[in-house]
């Protein structure tokens, strides 16, 4: 009876805890559930913190980057630009203005040795023999047995009313009265031997004071040539022209 009764206990008391075993399990359940649910709420907090932490940073150095650029002046950095521009665009162009105007500015009035005039007003007329005339005259009469020289003449015709005429002439054609002999003033010792010498009546004197004796090489062939700052037009081939008397 005793053994009974035991058995009969131990059968009730299982029996009890088998059916308090779900009501356990789910309150075990739930209290490891909510264990983990606690935890990825205060990991989530923390991420969400941290990355509220960094976007600040990031915030406030773009800011002050900002602040930065806006404080630099743009009308500065501009001018420096156009200062930059303006300087390699100007360069080339004031060397090649040097390079071209030295020559002009540096050359000295051919010397008269025969025969100096002055014009009305008492100024002394005179002409210019270019480097290159002076180079070409010489090779010219180097390589001749007579004493030549370049005579220039005005005459009435042409298209535009008065034409140049330019001859080579031995030093026997020279008047030793009405002409004038025009030699450069500088000589180039690389020059050849003969001489650059060009010879104006008065009349053609009057006409040419100021101007420059000038050689041209060009596909037409090679030639002298007169330019002559007083003429108020020329024609196409530059012999003829028309100047204000």
């Amino acid at each position: 009876m005793l053994e009974a009764g035991i058995m009969y206990c131990n059968n009730s008391h299982i029996s009890k805890m088998l059916q308090r075993l779900p009501s356990i399990t789910c309150r075990a359940v739930q209290r490891r559930t909510s264990l983990v649910a606690e935890f990825i709420r205060q990991d989530c907090q923390r991420s969400l913190s941290l990355s509220s932490h960094v976007s600040h940073v990031q915030f406030n150095s773009s800011s002050t980057s900002i602040r930065q650029r806006r404080t630099t002046p743009f009308h500065s950095s501009a001018n420096t630009l156009v200062a930059s521009r303006h300087s390699r665009s100007l360069r080339p162009f004031v060397q090649n203005s040097a390079a071209f105007s030295t020559t002009r500015t540096t050359r000295a009035p051919a010397i008269a040795t025969l025969n100096p005039r002055d014009d009305d007003d008492g100024n002394p007329m005179f002409i210019e023999i270019s480097p290159r005339a002076a180079k070409r005259l010489s090779e010219i009469t180097a390589s001749s047995e007579e004493d030549q020289h370049l005579r220039v003449t005005v005459t009435s015709g042409g298209c535009h009313g008065f034409q140049y005429l330019m001859s080579l002439e031995p030093s026997t054609k020279i008047d030793q009265a009405e002409d004038t002999v025009f030699e450069p003033s500088e000589t180039d010792e690389t020059l050849p031997g003969g001489k650059a010498r060009v010879v104006m009546d008065q009349p053609s004197l009057e006409l040419l004071s100021g101007s420059t004796v000038d050689f041209t090489t060009e596909l037409i062939g090679s030639q002298f040539k007169v330019n002559n700052p007083r003429a108020t037009s020329n024609c196409g081939c530059g012999t003829s022209f028309d100047i204000n008397l």
